[in-house]
């Protein structure tokens, strides 16, 4: 089975995806992958995650204008329901993403 583009993943998924827009030398991305699977965890898998390597994929951040890392775009079937980029304390992310589950 072919693997999936994340733009197809983007634009078909029927469940909330979120995509952290990163790369592996960004120390802010490191820091807040704990975090983000925590609250992911917590919200019951209900929203999925997609990582996305702006090295490996720097036309996805170019669409999206990802102009710093980390990134986090929330979609649902292709549809941006919300977006914040840098660190975002935990709380505030569960607070953000719990409104949209």
């Amino acid at each position: 089975m072919p693997k999936k583009k994340p733009k197809d993943i983007i634009s078909k998924s029927l469940d909330a995806i979120l995509v952290d827009f990163r790369a592996d030398w960004c120390g802010p991305c490191q820091t807040m992958d704990p975090i983000i699977e925590e609250v992911l965890d917590e919200l019951g898998g209900k929203i999925k995650l997609l990582k996305l390597d702006i090295d490996k994929h720097p036309q996805m951040a170019q669409q999206f204008a990802v102009r710093s890392i980390p990134h986090y775009i929330l979609f649902k079937k292709g549809k941006i329901l919300w977006r914040k980029g840098g660190l975002i304390p935990k709380r505030d992310l569960e607070k953000a993403l719990k409104g949209f589950i």
